[in-house]
């Protein structure tokens, strides 16, 4: 079954659980249409399925590779990123002052997994580049913005972020990368950053890089690190690329999956740069590309994990393996209990991810068209969960797909375990899903828990109320989120940051666990309780929702215990 763009559920999601209407109530997203909405989602489908999903094995096959120090794409993908850039897919959510369209990050997060789905080697590059748009536009000077948001909204130009050194890994107050002040309003940028997607390709004019690099005065730590537009050729006033500047690709990394995507090792040597927000202040500005990439890579996640159900389900309904036990069934292995508890469990994790992710993204735009603080806190906590569950989904159901296909899933040309091997990633970068959930029970839990339970209250009194209608599914949200709320109090209670980070992993799982019970619970009512999404509801509510009792008792058992054992006794 070829890929198949889920607009249906996005439309649903936006009209019934995550609440759209109330980003397009608001002056800032009023030109944001329903007809509008309709129209992106067709056409961005349209292209995901036609265009990108068919480079998806060719990125696979035919990996990007280094020649003569130029990066040389797989094959087909020149066409693939044409019909991106042309299409506008980068700059739906950009400022219309440089060309973009001016529109929620809610649509952006829809365009971006359905993207995702097709081809997710090829969909990284316009994720690096919509970052760097929304950090240039928050922080940079009105010269640089006027320079490069036109060209990267355009997709002429791409962009990426270089943040990580191999001494630094995650801790990236180790940086030991320079930037030297030319006197002139540039810099002198010297040192070598790893694991740079799309660091380089043969189809963008040029290839702009944020670079995270330290002054001379600049303090140890992350408190000195600066940030500085590094471009592959420096251009000119009128925005021509010119010379090329003193960068290059060292080498690209031999990867598990993600062949289509080029991940490189850059050198800079005297590298030619710009400032980019206040000196000593790159974190703040980086975080901002981090928390757009962040709440991506989730619905790269979710991307993955769409491309490896519809294809487990497509395998499932053609291959005939034994007696069937369902009478009037397929007589395939659709018919087998294990094989449908799979293909229900990666159709409910999807449903619940994706819900997560365009909640997240709705806080977002709440955020941005009304300075509410609570709806910045609200985006704030659920940008963790977004990207670890989603990603967590992404690998969980790629895993799952494999399973389904049997045997055949462990061999290359079925295609199920690329899906698997180009998802795993998701994961790791952008801070790992451990520092994800860690930053969720320490910064995300400063406030005394006060987001946290304020969204349990929304939950609760949606439980509350669907009591009348659904009993039978509302009283175990409520009583899931009761559950979570005492947890939360515990978890607050714990001064010693450690002993919550010993348990954040499965405290985060915990949240999402309740949170898909209640995004579920929101989709059956608003179906009436008897249509597909209903079931899809019973099923989660029933079968998932229940293991956040066992993830909570994981949350709260502190640290001593992982200490028992000497490093001593784990080697033996």
């Amino acid at each position: 079954m070829p890929y198949r763009a889920p607009i249906e559920d996005y439309t649903f999601l936006f009209d019934h659980v995550v609440g759209l209407k109330q980003v397009t109530g608001t002056e800032t997203f009023s030109e944001a249409s329903p007809d509008l909405i309709s129209a992106i989602l067709s056409e961005a489908g349209k292209m995901a399925e036609n265009v990108l999903a068919p480079l998806q094995r060719n990125g696979d096959l035919h990996p990007a590779h280094l020649e003569n120090g130029v990066v040389r794409a797989s094959p087909g993908f020149d066409e693939g990123y044409k019909a991106i850039a042309e299409g506008g897919w980068i700059s739906i959510s950009a400022s219309p002052e440089f060309g973009g369209m001016g529109l929620p990050l809610s649509i952006t997060t829809a365009v971006n997994e359905m993207m995702s789905g097709a081809c997710l080697s090829l969909q990284l590059n316009p994720l690096m580049s919509q970052g760097q748009i929304e950090a240039l536009d928050e922080h940079a000077s009105d010269e640089i913005k006027a320079l490069y948001l036109p060209k990267l909204i355009s997709g002429e130009w791409s962009g990426t972020m270089n943040l990580t050194e191999a001494q630094a890994g995650s801790d990236v107050g180790a940086l030991q990368t320079k930037a030297t002040d030319n006197g002139d309003g540039t810099y002198a940028i010297n040192g070598q950053k790893i694991f740079i997607s799309w660091a380089d390709n043969d189809f963008t004019e040029n290839v702009c890089h944020l670079v995270l690099a330290r002054l001379h005065d600049g303090a140890p730590g992350t408190k000195g690190i600066s940030l500085f537009m590094v471009p592959k050729y420096i251009p000119d006033a009128d925005g021509n690329p010119g010379p090329a500047n003193s960068l290059h690709v060292v080498s690209l990394e031999h990867k598990m999956g993600l062949h289509g995507s080029p991940t490189a090792v850059m050198q800079y040597d005297g590298a030619t740069g710009w400032l980019v927000g206040e000196h000593h202040g790159g974190m703040r500005a980086m975080f901002t590309m981090m928390n757009n990439a962040r709440l991506g890579v989730g619905g790269q996640g979710i991307g993955g994990a769409e491309g490896a159900y519809q294809h487990a389900l497509s395998y499932a309904l053609e291959r005939k393996q034994g007696k069937t036990p369902v009478e009037g069934g397929t007589g395939t292995i659709a018919d087998h209990a294990d094989v449908r508890r799979m293909l229900t469990t990666m159709k409910a994790e999807i449903f619940a991810a994706r819900a997560i992710a365009l909640s997240c993204a709705i806080a977002i735009d709440m955020q941005n068209a009304t300075g509410s603080k609570d709806w910045a806190a609200r985006a704030a906590f659920l940008t963790p969960i977004a990207k670890a569950y989603g990603t967590n989904v992404g690998m969980n159901v790629a895993e799952m797909g494999v399973q389904v296909h049997g045997g055949m899933g462990f061999i290359e040309e079925t295609g199920a375990a690329q899906y698997y091997r180009d998802v795993r990633v998701t994961a790791i970068y952008e801070g790992t899903n451990g520092i994800q959930a860690m930053d969720l029970v320490a910064r995300k839990l400063m406030d005394d828990g006060d987001a946290a339970n304020a969204l349990l209250d929304e939950i609760e009194d949606f439980a509350e109320a669907a009591r009348a209608k659904l009993p039978e599914l509302a009283e175990p949200v409520w009583d899931a989120c009761e559950t979570l709320r005492e947890a939360v109090d515990q978890m607050v209670a714990q001064s010693e940051l450690n002993q919550r980070f010993a348990g954040a992993v499965p405290f985060l799982q915990a949240f999402a666990r309740v949170i898909g019970g209640y995004v579920h619970l929101q989709a059956a009512i608003a179906e009436g309780g008897t249509g597909p999404r209903s079931k899809l509801a019973k099923f989660f509510i029933t079968r998932l929702l229940p293991e956040h009792a066992a993830l909570l008792i994981h949350a709260l058992a502190g640290a001593d215990d992982l200490y028992a054992l000497s490093t001593d006794e784990l080697a033996m």
